[in-house]
């Protein structure tokens, strides 16, 4: 496509500013369009992409109407149009407009090599349309799709650090989808070739076994966050004698924040921090171990665990799979998640510290105050038992809801809730629907609940509660059993596919994990076809998992600090 010189240093430049986050930028440059040629529609454009990035959303929709009905197949004019409906979440427009937009935009079907000057301002456009396509599959529960486009995305080119958050995005996106353990394995390896770094060699730490150790946390999750609920024991129950606590944040604060602040530990606020000197501030605190608490989720820690700030450095409670960062030595489980001896620990590149019991302790109440529970179950009232799921729907395959179908199917007049953000969209609704149809589902039987604030009051509406695999829930779970609701469970192959098991297990409910598909199915069936023993959960649960290992601060940290002095005297004496 031939295209003169000044529009394309202005567009590149657009482009650019809009890399950098600068919608003032933007404006400016297309401003410069707009007075050298008004016909092409580039400058307004331009303005309205700079209009969608600053919230000005009516301006942005008058524009692209504008553009597109002068000009039917601009590309940036399409793009805004999708970006609104992104916006709205009006999914079943955005998705289609976006995959036929990055179709249209190959570099390979546009005949334009790296070298042509057009490449970039498609390749900027071409970006954007797959990040935005890979959220949209994400929140419409096709994670698949999704981690293939975060792959492409990855692949587009950019500097180290865009291309090694894109991929970190599609290794947390694998984990909601059954997957080999060498697959996954090879697949988080290669993400350590984004980091062309020198780590810290540590050459010069003094070796004294019994020392009191500087522990560090690292997380962007200080915060009203899921990890947020098993950050207390850490900061709250340590051992002052023997361990000295530092935690390093690197997101947002919030009330939440303000009240883990409290704790008697050294803050540090790492937020605008680049990696490199981030890992140089952990490092000048002369940190013995550092605890990564994010792994691949969203703002991942990871690029400065590649520097390896502290000698010793390790991963778990907010990742459920292995980093495949060589400078991370060792990633937290226990003995259920990753029995001794079990082949699921050849997934992992680092070495598995496994915990007697629970890698996880559940503290309630650090991101709000929890409702009451022991309220009779629903069923005992309303004659018929409510089965229900509040996980994210992007966990449940179509093979967990052919399993839902079946328990429902042999329960009589039976229902079944499916809560979450999918829920909160008509287009979301209409999918999902969708789905249960295609799977023969009783559409009549099946709520679909919008999520809402008061989510764990409306666990007082469900009698028993599903839980996904092969991603199984954590928080989801943990807040159902404290809200009296028994939550069954299917114990996989792999670590992320038996944190039910690990939960349910330390919480005292044993008999609601099984081993396969078969026997999930007869457990809920048999449990709903027994009220009294529903009710018996309901007045029980959370008296129990009050005293339960998965609520015991202390014993949970003497397992885990007498894990970190094992891996510190690992270090004295290599």
């Amino acid at each position: 496509m031939a295209m003169e010189h000044d529009t394309l240093n202005w567009l590149s430049l657009a482009d650019k500013f809009a890399a950098d986050g600068d919608p003032k930028g933007m404006r400016a440059c297309a401003r410069e369009l707009w007075d050298m040629d008004a016909e092409s529609m580039d400058g307004a454009a331009v303005m309205a992409e700079a209009a969608l990035y600053s919230g000005e959303y009516e301006e942005a929709r008058t524009l692209m109407e504008e553009i597109l009905q002068k000009k039917p197949n601009h590309m940036r004019g399409r793009l805004v149009r999708a970006g609104l409906a992104a916006v709205e979440f009006r999914l079943d427009e955005e998705i289609p407009a976006l995959q036929q937009l990055i179709a249209e935009l190959d570099p390979k079907r546009q005949a334009l090599d790296p070298g042509d000057a057009y490449y970039g301002v498609l390749l900027h456009l071409l970006k954007q349309a797959r990040g935005w396509l890979a959220d949209a599959l994400y929140l419409a529960a096709e994670p698949e799709q999704a981690a293939s486009e975060l792959l492409a995305h990855s692949e587009l080119g950019g500097s180290p650090a865009e291309q090694a958050a894109s991929y970190s995005k599609y290794l947390f996106m694998r984990n909601y989808r059954e997957q080999p353990l060498g697959e996954s394995r090879a697949a988080a390896e290669r993400y350590a070739k984004f980091w062309d770094v020198t780590p810290y060699a540590h050459d010069q730490v003094a070796k004294r076994p019994d020392k009191k150790l500087r522990i560090g946390y690292l997380s962007p999750d200080f915060r009203e966050h899921a990890v947020a609920s098993f950050l207390s024991p850490l900061l709250k129950h340590f051992d002052g004698g023997q361990f000295m606590v530092y935690c390093y944040a690197t997101g947002r604060r919030d009330e939440v924040t303000r009240r883990l602040q409290s704790r008697a530990v050294t803050w540090r606020d790492l937020r605008g921090r680049s990696p490199k000197t981030s890992a140089r501030l952990i490092a000048e605190d002369q940190i013995d171990i550092l605890v990564d608490l994010s792994g691949h989720t969203q703002d991942s820690c990871l690029p400065i665990m590649a520097y390896r700030p502290a000698p010793v450095q390790m991963a778990g409670i907010g990742y459920m799979n292995t980093t495949g960062l060589s400078t991370i030595d060792y990633f937290l489980s226990d003995e259920i998640c990753l029995p001794t001896g079990d082949g699921a620990a050849a997934g992992f590149t680092e070495q598995v510290i496994r915990l007697p019991h629970s890698h996880l302790c559940y503290a309630p109440g650090a991101v709000r105050e929890m409702p009451s529970a022991g309220f009779e179950a629903p069923c005992l009232s309303k004659g018929y038992v409510t089965f229900g799921s509040f996980n994210n729907f992007a966990k449940v395959t179509d093979e967990t809801l052919l399993l839902w179908r079946g328990i429902i199917d042999q329960v009589r007049d039976s229902r079944l809730v499916i809560k979450g953000k999918i829920c909160s969209i008509p287009s979301g609704v209409e999918r999902v629907q969708e789905r249960l149809r295609r799977l023969s589902f009783d559409l009549e039987r099946v709520e679909l609940r919008p999520y809402s604030p008061d989510y764990l009051e409306q666990y007082r509406d469900i009698d028993i509660a599903l839980d996904a695999m092969p991603y199984n829930g954590g928080l989801t779970t943990c807040e159902a059993l404290y809200m009296g609701v028994p939550v069954v469970s299917i114990r996989g192959r792999s670590h992320g596919s038996r944190f039910g098991a690990s939960i349910l297990t330390n919480a005292g409910v044993r008999e609601l994990v099984v081993e396969n598909d078969l026997n999930y199915v007869r457990r809920a069936v048999q449990l709903g076809n027994a009220p009294e023993l529903i009710g018996a959960y309901h007045s029980g649960l959370r008296a129990n998992l009050l005293k339960s290992p998965l609520m015991d601060a202390k014993n949970y940290m003497q397992e885990l600090e007498s894990a970190y002095r094992q891996t510190w005297q690992n270090f004295c004496i290599i």
